[in-house]
């Protein structure tokens, strides 16, 4: 931590309602399968990810200390202030003045802060009587280029 107090910034994200059509054919992420056209359902992306929307902050993520859970630099992730924060659980904590955003561990009967990003050198934050976990993940968005 570099001790300089980082200002709560919440992302002001306006849901429209919009409802997409929903391919009822999974995608398979490994090997091919036959296309399909049929859509099955309608959704709403937003409302799929926000379960608790009077509970529910978007923030956007600065850093690279949790790729191996899928969450990169610039996404997007609605946590929820009303999510349960459990041992496994990707969650945003204020430590030590700093919102930092990390998966919840347990050892030796203690609670950790861990980072999951093979390679780099991120060490876990120890939770203290100090630390103030304010929610959980429950979604991220990412954008891709497309042109």
């Amino acid at each position: 931590m570099s001790g300089a107090v980082n200002p709560v910034q919440f992302l002001p994200i306006v849901s429209k309602g919009t409802i997409v059509p929903l391919s009822g054919t999974l995608v398979p992420a490994g090997f091919p399968s036959p296309a399909a056209d049929d859509l099955e359902d309608e959704i709403d992306p937003i409302a799929w990810v926000v379960r608790h929307p009077s509970a529910t902050f978007w923030w956007r993520v600065s850093g690279d200390s949790l790729v191996d859970e899928g969450i990169h630099d610039g996404d997007l992730i609605a946590v929820d202030r009303a999510g349960k924060r459990r041992v496994g659980r990707i969650v945003l904590a204020l430590v030590d003045g700093e919102v930092t955003v990390k998966k919840l561990a347990k050892r030796e009967g203690r609670l950790w802060l861990d980072p999951k990003s093979r390679g780099r050198d991120f060490a876990p934050i120890l939770v203290t009587e100090s630390t103030e976990i304010w929610g959980v993940v429950a979604g991220i968005v990412r954008r891709y280029e497309v042109g």
